[in-house]
């Protein structure tokens, strides 16, 4: 039984606890039996959580719960019967336009949106010659810190220089306050050297940086016509603008895409690269190291993380 217990990390089996008894709780109320779940009760359940304004995330985790709790007893999965299938069609299509729900910028489109960037800034003066497009190696580093990272686009936006520090497999990145994290110690984020320097995130934030000239201050800013940094750090707003910008540079409809997209589209490549929930959460910091101390917290933060097994 302990190693049974051992595909799942505690905090998952917890949340599977959690969210099997509400749903027990909604089923007893009703007069109906959790497990087997009648689909009529499920689909039930599954509209109250609609109606009340519950996320699609959150609709999506309470289906793992149930149909993690049936198999575990060996019931059929009630999740995959036609009615509630619809239901739950039904559900996604109408709550999709929610903004938090931006479509994942997947690895190919990524790839794409990265060689499309700029290299070389030519200039009407005949007299004054190429130079390496700052604006381009500004939005390849975007990208790659962005996706990589699993970093929202207030986190892009605050980054410093300061925040940023070498490690012998690539830099770690201190995130002081985020979203989810407003009054505790620092969180640490780790960002991989890549073997492919194209594709590198370390490689596009460096060389951003020393073409840049910047030293200290924000890490991401805007560039002048003259292809200049500007001192003053991008607003989240102009963050979102830009990964619009790089995608309809590939030539695709970047209706759908936003900043969010690049912590989206870690989350998912990396399910589909075969990572676990715990190795991803390492990364997108929905559990917080901050109880640990410093070196410890940099240096477990490389083990089982889903940011090492990209395949970039």
């Amino acid at each position: 039984m302990y190693y049974a217990q051992q595909h799942r990390a505690p905090n998952t089996l917890r949340g599977y606890a959690a969210d099997w008894q509400e749903f027990t709780s909604w089923c007893q109320a009703r007069g109906s039996q959790p497990a087997p779940a009648d689909p009529a009760a499920l689909t039930g359940y599954l509209t109250m959580l609609a109606d009340s304004g519950a996320k699609l995330g959150t609709i999506s985790r309470r289906l793992s719960s149930i149909r993690y709790e049936h198999r575990m007893r060996g019931m059929v999965d009630p999740t995959t019967l036609p009615r509630v299938m619809l239901v739950w069609d039904g559900i996604r299509r109408d709550k999709g336009h929610d903004a938090s729900q931006s479509r994942p910028l997947l690895l190919p489109l990524l790839i794409d949106a990265l060689e499309a960037c700029p290299t070389t800034r030519v200039f009407k003066d005949p007299k004054r010659a190429d130079e390496p497009d700052l604006a381009g190696a500004r939005d390849r580093a975007l990208l790659l810190v962005g996706f990589v990272a699993a970093l929202r686009r207030s986190e892009l936006s605050a980054m410093n220089v300061t925040d940023l520090d070498d490690h012998e497999l690539g830099m770690v990145i201190s995130l002081p306050r985020s979203k989810t994290n407003q009054h505790g110690p620092a969180e640490l984020v780790v960002l991989p050297r890549s073997s492919n320097p194209a594709r590198c995130p370390v490689t596009a934030l460096t060389t951003w940086l020393d073409l840049a000239g910047i030293t200290d201050g924000p890490v991401f800013r805007g560039v002048t016509k003259g292809n200049r940094a500007r001192p003053g750090r991008l607003n989240p707003e102009s963050i979102n603008t830009l990964v619009q910008q790089a995608i309809t540079r590939t030539g695709h409809n970047p209706d759908g895409y936003s900043a969010h997209s690049l912590r989206a589209g870690f989350v998912t490549h990396a399910h589909l690269r075969g990572a676990t929930d715990r190795a991803i959460a390492r990364q997108t910091r929905h559990r917080s190291l901050a109880s640990v101390g410093t070196y410890v917290r940099v240096e477990s933060a490389w083990n089982d993380n889903a940011a090492t097994n990209l395949g970039l």
